[in-house]
This record gives C-alpha cells, structure tokens and sequence, in this order.
C-alpha cells in the first residue's frame, strides 16, 4: 500500500456574504463557481485533468442549485474529460474536510493516484436548511439549534459574553491584517462577476472592526444569552479545492508536492451540546500522527461560534498566536460545504508563508461530530 500522500495545490475563491443580491458570488451559480475552482485546483498543480481519477466535492445543502450531484456537474462545466468521475458528500460543515480525507484514503489504498477534494456552498441562492426533514425522525435526542449549542458549550466552560467579543474582535483584525499584508493573495481565485467587476477580497472581514457596536448586540438564540451576530459565523457563499496525489503519480509526472496529509480523524460527540467535537477530535489526531499541541505551528479550527473555539482552548491551553493566526469564520465567513477546504488552504499557505513545519485543522460538525487533520509542510 502506499505510505503517503502529498497535497500538489490548494485554492479557494474569496468569500462573499450570504446575502441575496448582496453578496459577491450570489449572482454566479453554484456550478459555475465550482467548476472554476476546479479548473484552477488542477491547473496550479500543474496536472492534466485527464490525469484525475476522482472528484470528491462536499456541499451541505445539496438541493436545489446544488442538488443534482453538485461535483459531477462542476467536472462537466468545467470541460474535464467526462471519464473524470465525481461524488458529492455531505458530512455537514465537515463536508470539504471529510472530502480531503476521502481523497487521501483513496490514494493511500492504493486504488487512486491523483485525486481531487473541495466543495461549494452559495448560501445566498440556497439557504441554510434547505435539505431538512419537513419532520423531524423521533430521535432518543432532542436536537436543539446550533445557536442554543453554543450557549451551552459558554454556560458549561464558564465564557462570559466580553470574553466571546472580545474573540471576535480579533478575529477580525487578524484578518483585516492579513487582507492589508496580502497575505491571501496567493490562495484566492480572482472571480469576474456579472457587472464586469472582478472579486478578489473576502467581503465580510470588518476593516476596521467596531467592538462597542459588538457589544451592544442582542443575544440571537437565548434571552439573556452571550451568543450574538457578531461572534458566531457568518452565512457566506464559497468555494475551494485541493489537489492530492501518490509519490507514484508525483514521480511520473514529475510534480511538486507542497504538503504531505499525515493523520485524519472524524469523531462522534454529544449531539445536543453537539460543538465540544474539536476537543477530543484533536487528542485522536495528534495521538495517530505521534506529535503534541505544542510542535503545530499553525492551527485553523472552524470558529462557528466564539465559545467553540474558547471551550476548546481551556481544554488545550495552546499559544493563541498560533490559532487562526489571519482570523476566522467570525470575520472571513462559513460557506458551510467549503470551510473545510478553504481552512486547509488557509493552513497550508500560512504554514509556506512563515516557515512552520506542521499544521492542524479541525472542525465542529452538526449533531455532534468533528474532524481534524495534520499535514506536513514540504
């Protein structure tokens, strides 16, 4: 069997507000949008599409102008050749994540050598929950809101509402920092739009951010609550995708590696607090890798709510820098199938940009679950 596998390219569109006729990439179809990541995945890794042997695409909410098999029809928009087989996956706001993993299990099985993995989600033509049951099935769980989840993971770790703003506030101006330096540059496809303009910049970052307007929002989910807008994620519309391939493929091909995949997890949690994933999800991909906390140099968890990330650095104590270092969700937005994807890109090209060696990625998912991921930079 194979014994690693090597991510070739990564690379993600900006992301836009989740807001019909507002957001930047709401008047571009999700196909559309896919097949242009696509297009460009395969031409940075400088690999033939012919040579891609799977595409393994997540999207959440695959319905509607997503539904249909979203990576297939991306493949097909996209003018690879139609022998180029495509799967569409929803693991929630996993989805891209798994889709990585998916693609290195393929490779490290030996049954694959060049594979594909990213994912879309245009929330501002195909809203949130457009998939959900019109009833629910009867569970031995009541499932609340992810929102009401989010004021238990604060009620249960103590997370006072300053504390959650104060988080988030940072969020932004870490990314507002990394937009002024350029530091995304590198991992953005430029989007022409329908009005002529082109979109080369995350459209939700705050530049500058407003902390007393921040706290003078009104909890969401709960009277009384800490959970507001401005520190949860915001709805938002994206795309990315990774290239990833054999050392067999790397040498026929003679192409260049830029990461290796070294460990993934998915994990199972309590499906009402249902956000507390991360943390265990976190011990079982360090102890399969064979490395501590403190040898990550860079690490991009889904800040899906502030609290999320917050509970689950009580748990690690990790050094703050090192933690979504160019902002997060907060500031940059969730396009829930994306995420996972554009997280990866982000963690790769920080980890090239500052010389870090190793790098994790982990993720809280819908009903109580999680990923995480460990590369390697090359």
């Amino acid at each position: 069997m194979t014994e690693e596998v090597y991510i070739l390219s990564a690379v993600r569109t900006p992301v836009g507000v989740g807001k019909p006729g507002k957001g930047a990439l709401s008047g571009i179809h999700p196909v559309d949008v896919s097949a242009r990541i696509l297009t460009e995945a395969v031409q940075r890794a400088a690999v033939s599409p012919s040579w891609v042997e799977d595409v393994i695409w997540g999207c959440v909410s695959p319905v509607g102008e997503q539904g249909g098999n979203l990576g297939r029809l991306a493949v097909l928009k996209s003018g690879f050749p139609p022998q180029v087989p495509a799967v569409t996956i929803n693991r929630m706001c996993g989805s891209s994540q798994q889709a990585v993993h998916f693609a290195a299990q393929a490779i490290l099985a030996d049954d694959m050598d060049i594979v594909v993995a990213g994912g879309t989600e245009i929330m501002s033509r195909v809203p949130i929950g457009s998939d959900w049951p019109e009833t629910w099935p009867d569970l031995p769980y009541e499932l609340p809101h992810q929102g009401i989840s989010a004021e238990l993971m604060a009620e249960k770790w103590g997370l006072r509402r300053d504390a959650l703003d104060d988080f988030a506030y940072e969020s932004h101006l870490r990314a507002m920092c990394a937009i002024q330096e350029g530091r995304f540059a590198g991992q953005i496809l430029p989007i022409p739009l329908p009005d002529g303009r082109v979109f080369d910049t995350d459209q939700g970052v705050r530049m500058p951010p407003d902390r007393e307007k921040m706290a003078a929002l009104r909890p969401v989910f709960k009277e009384g609550g800490v959970v507001t807008a401005g520190n949860s994620s915001q709805i938002s519309d994206g795309a990315a995708a990774l290239v990833l391939a054999s050392p067999a493929a790397v040498g026929r091909y003679n192409l260049m590696p830029r990461a290796r995949v070294l460990a993934r997890v998915v994990v199972g949690s309590d499906p009402v607090l249902m956000l507390d994933g991360p943390i265990p999800a976190t011990r079982k991909v360090l102890e399969k890798a064979g490395l501590t906390l403190e040898a990550m140099d860079v690490i991009e968890i889904n800040e899906a709510f502030a609290s999320v990330v917050l509970a689950w650095a009580q748990e690690w104590h990790p050094d703050m820098e090192k933690v979504n270092p160019n902002g997060g969700a907060i500031a940059l937005g969730h396009p829930l199938g994306a995420t996972g994807a554009v997280l990866m890109t982000k963690l790769l090209a920080e980890l090239e940009r500052t010389g870090g060696r190793y790098g994790l990625q982990t993720m809280c998912i819908g009903h109580g679950m999680a990923t995480a991921t460990i590369i390697e930079r090359l």
